[in-house]
C-alpha cells in the first residue's frame, strides 16, 4: 500500500515551483507563454492552493528547464545520500490517480529513480519537451504498460525494459484491470 506524502509536501512543491522560476529570474508571465499554463494557475499553484496534475508539473518543469524530479527533490530537500522508502516522496496526479515516488536520494546526481504506478484504465500524457531533458529508460515491474511514444507503441509487461528513442510525444496506458507498476531510469542530459 502506497502512503501519500501529506499536504506539507504540497506547500513544499509549491514553494519548489516558485523558487526555481525565481531563481532563473522568470516572471510568472514569462512561465505562462513558455509553458501553456495560465498565469491564474501558475499563481494557484505557488500559493499551494490547487495540486497540480502531473501533465500540468511536466509543462511547468520544461518551461524552466528541470526534469519533475528536480522538482520533487527540492521539495523533499537536497543532500540526502540515502533515500529511506518511508521518506520518499509520493505524488499522486489528482486527475488520473497515477503515484509517482522519488526514489533516489536527492544529492544532486544526474541519475534519478522514480517509481510510478499508474491505475487500472488510467492514462497520463507528456509532450516531446520533457523527454528532451533526461535520457530514460522504463523498466515494468508488474501490471501491463502500453506506452505510446510518438507514431509507436509498445506492449510491456513486467521484466521487459524501454529504452526510449528520439523525444516524442508520449502516453503511458494501463490498459489492464490491476495497477501496473513500472521503474523510470533517468539520466539528465547536460545543459
Amino acid at each position: 500500500m502506497t502512503q501519500i506524502v501529506p499536504d506539507g509536501f504540497g506547500a513544499a512543491l509549491a514553494d519548489a515551483v516558485q523558487t526555481v522560476r525565481t531563481g532563473r529570474g522568470v516572471s510568472v508571465t514569462a512561465l505562462a507563454e513558455a509553458s501553456g499554463v495560465s498565469r491564474a494557475m501558475i499563481g494557484k499553484i505557488e500559493r499551494g492552493e490547487v495540486q497540480p496534475t502531473a501533465a500540468l508539473l511536466a509543462r511547468l518543469a520544461v518551461a524552466l528547464g528541470v526534469t519533475l524530479s528536480e522538482l520533487v527533490a527540492r521539495a523533499e530537500g537536497e543532500g540526502q545520500r540515502v533515500a529511506r522508502h518511508a521518506a520518499q516522496p509520493v505524488w499522486k496526479d489528482p486527475a488520473t490517480g497515477y503515484e509517482r515516488r522519488a526514489v533516489s536520494p536527492s544529492t544532486g546526481s544526474s541519475l534519478e529513480l522514480v517509481q510510478a504506478e499508474l491505475p487500472a484504465g488510467a492514462r497520463v500524457t507528456y509532450p516531446a519537451e520533457i523527454f528532451r531533458l533526461a535520457e530514460q529508460q522504463i523498466w515494468v515491474l508488474a501490471g501491463h504498460l502500453r506506452f505510446h511514444e510518438g507514431a509507436q507503441t509498445h506492449e510491456l509487461d513486467p521484466g521487459d525494459c524501454l529504452h526510449l528513442g528520439t523525444p516524442a510525444d508520449c502516453t503511458f496506458v494501463n490498459p489492464g484491470t490491476q495497477p501496473c507498476r513500472y521503474l523510470v531510469v533517468l539520466n539528465k542530459r547536460a545543459r
